[in-house]
């Protein structure tokens, strides 16, 4: 991971003060365009008519005084014909792009300060996917939809009172409001377009004409802490999938194949070590597989699928390949299943597409008889399958990248096909024995609209592999109905000793709710999370900002801010300290959920709250909302954090409860118990279900 220094370094380069002045007009900054050595966005194909060309163009230079608007507009053109998008290279900002520590930016607010830190670690090269094109992960998932937009909230959050709160649309600053002190700072929404237009097609349009934008679950709302993110809920996925699917509590020696290496996917390699297992993650982006690798999320890479598979047959060695990334000799310990016996937990990254190596395993199994993967997922962004998010196995990136910014019908044909090869090989493999499961990425949605009929069935992560399944003692198959879900905390102060003892703090209170007594399948829960802290410790998962995540529940989230706040208080961390959460993603119909968190955390003390239209499952797809809060040692911020994480979770598990899930129904039951000020619609079951066919033939 990396650990940011205490303060800036000495730099040429634009400071923060100058960030927050508004957007550099006198001077222009000189326009460079898109810059070389960082991975860049692939180019989106609008099909904009003359009309909105022209209308894009007038939206843009919106930004801009007249006097400036005919030596602008060119070159804005210019981006719109080559990238789809005006993204206003000339003013990505000439800056170190980190989370600094709070007390370095220039606000008059630690609210706003922490607001800018976010953003700022959104859009660190080592966090995001495509920095220059204000991309977060997803291939899509946007901060900001051009880079005038993120000057001029540098500027807002720079001036910001307590009695002030500024207002996002869709990546545009509307503006600050006059408010209140206990009135959000900042309130966010991306994409609330009218159902009848939330398709992809009329995004692609809307998304190049500038008036809206794709903030995923966490990038539009600044809430994203690098792949750690999304590590804890892979390794229980990992875990769960093992006890319910393999009959495993330990799975050395268990292979796990799965593909996608950027932003939410980095994930994949360090929770199949964390898991124990060997994990081969494909990646079709060098650039991705690298960083990955550099970063130490990857133990081994190679495109080599000879290797891949020798990996899997042989005895330990070594061996010198010539056939690798770096084109220069490199040194591979390979690991077998008799190195898997001995409990040797690997992640190998595989530089090629995943279909290939789906196809390879099958022809190991037709020919040897032997089945190599005992699990299998896939992390590619296939909520966004036609415009980058998946690559078809027919071609060679670079030129899948050529053939979609010239034939984009072909490309999509093309990715179709590479679907349906997907599938067939994981159904061959599925029929021996091997397990897979869709990770919530759209994969299965997208392999259905191709055409494929699936042979068996693969389950959705949130349907099936997040709960700590043991076929033994009946746990619950839905953690969410128990309240647990996504929880983060980021220490402001950029020093890994906060985080240290955050993360102290964080299993103290755990193991105390253990001893004072919960039941049996929340036990479970927080012995997976206390392990889990440990783990995260020791694997460097820090990637940008001191950050943390954890599944929790009600009681676990409200216990652990308010440890955490007194901490503050005491001095035991030196800096405000802020939870992030992203509220419960809705159902593919109803949204009510996620809306009343949102509007429910913005009175009830939230920092700032966001909605979003597509989450991570793609645009028109779902709804999901998030929130900031910071925690500052104060007796305010503990009844903030009170209420409004309460709030937060018992909205989703009534919701659930509602809807005849056993385990919410006595989740909500519970909470009410403890709190006589809470009064929940419980629904009544129809015992007697031959009354419905009954009433049906009358």
């Amino acid at each position: 991971g990396s650990d940011n220094p205490p303060n800036p370094p000495p730099t040429t380069m634009t400071s923060l003060k100058e960030i927050c002045r508004g957007l550099p007009l006198n001077p222009l900054p000189e326009n460079r365009g898109r810059r070389k050595g960082i991975p860049h966005a692939p180019v989106r194909t609008p099909n904009l008519t003359a009309q909105e060309k022209k209308l894009a163009l007038r939206n843009a230079l919106r930004y801009f005084p007249p006097e400036i608007q005919k030596k602008l507009v060119l070159e804005f053109a210019e981006e719109l014909r080559l990238y789809g998008h005006i993204y206003m290279y000339r003013f990505f900002p000439d800056i170190e792009m980190r989370a600094y520590p709070i007390k370095d930016y220039p606000c008059k607010t630690k609210s706003a300060a922490a607001i800018m830190l976010m953003i700022m670690n959104n859009l660190d090269p080592s966090v995001a996917q495509f920095p220059q094109e204000l991309v977060t992960y997803g291939g899509n998932g946007q901060v900001f939809s051009n880079w005038a937009q993120f000057w001029l909230v540098m500027q807002y959050l720079s001036e910001m009172t307590e009695e002030q709160t500024l207002v996002m649309y869709s990546g545009h600053p509307l503006g600050l409001f006059p408010s209140h002190r206990y009135a959000p700072r900042l309130i966010i929404t991306n994409g609330m377009v009218i159902p009848n237009y939330s398709t992809r097609d009329e995004y692609e349009k809307m998304f190049a004409l500038g008036v809206t934008m794709y903030g995923q679950m966490t990038a539009g709302s600044y809430c994203y802490i690098g792949p750690q993110g999304i590590v804890h809920g892979t390794v229980l996925t990992v875990l769960n999938a093992g006890r319910r699917y393999l009959k495993a509590e330990d799975l050395s020696g268990k292979v796990f194949v799965t593909s996608g290496l950027g932003g939410m996917s980095g994930a994949q390699a360090k929770a199949a070590v964390i898991a124990g297992c060997v994990g081969i993650i494909a990646e079709v982006d060098e650039a991705a597989l690298l960083k990955r690798y550099k970063q130490g999320w990857l133990m081994e890479i190679s495109n080599n699928l000879d290797h891949c598979i020798f990996c899997l047959q042989f005895v330990c060695c070594e061996i010198e390949l010539h056939e690798v990334l770096f084109h220069q000799p490199v040194f591979f310990k390979l690991y077998s299943r008799d190195a898997r016996k001995n409990k040797i937990a690997l992640s190998l990254g595989y530089h090629g597409n995943v279909v290939d190596l789906w196809e390879r395993l099958v022809y190991e199994l037709d020919t040897t008889g032997e089945l190599l993967v005992d699990l299998g997922s896939d992390q590619t962004s296939c909520h966004n399958p036609f415009s980058g998010g998946y690559y078809p196995v027919q071609l060679g990136f670079e030129e899948a990248k050529q053939l979609l910014s010239t034939n984009p019908g072909k490309f999509r044909t093309m990715v179709q096909e590479s679907l349906r090869r997907h599938v067939a090989a994981i159904n061959r493999l599925a029929d021996k024995g091997m397990f897979f499961w869709d990770y919530g990425n759209a994969f299965l949605l997208e392999a259905q609209r191709a055409g494929d009929n699936f042979e068996y069935f693969f389950p959705s992560l949130f349907s099936e592999f997040q709960p700590s399944v043991n076929e033994t003692c009946s746990l619950p198959r839905d953690i969410f109905s128990l309240g647990f879900g996504p929880f983060r905390w980021v220490c402001t102060s950029g020093d890994p000793q906060d985080l240290a003892t955050a993360d102290s703090i964080a299993m103290s209170v755990l193991e105390d709710s253990i001893r004072q007594g919960v039941s049996t399948s929340v036990k479970q829960q927080y012995h997976d999370n206390i392990r889990w802290i440990r783990e995260a410790g020791r694997h460097s998962l820090v990637v940008g900002s001191q950050a943390r995540i954890l599944y929790s529940d009600q009681r676990g989230r409200v216990s652990i801010a308010m440890a955490i706040n007194r901490a503050i208080s005491e001095g035991r961390i030196k800096v405000c300290l802020f939870p992030l959460d992203m509220s419960p993603g809705n159902s593919f119909s109803l949204t009510d959920m996620a809306v009343q968190n949102f509007v429910g955390d913005a009175f009830r003390g939230a920092t700032w709250v966001a909605l979003h239209n597509g989450g991570g499952v793609g645009w028109g797809e779902v709804i999901n909302g998030g929130f900031g809060l910071v925690l500052d040692g104060s007796t305010e911020a503990e009844e903030r954090a009170k209420m409004m994480l309460s709030w937060d979770v018992s909205n989703g598990v009534a919701r659930r409860c509602w809807s005849g899930n056993d385990y919410a129904y006595e989740t909500i039951c519970q909470a009410m118990k403890e709190n006589v000020t809470l009064k929940v619609t419980l629904p009544q079951k129809v015992v007697d279900e031959d009354i419905l066919e009954q009433a049906l033939q009358s």
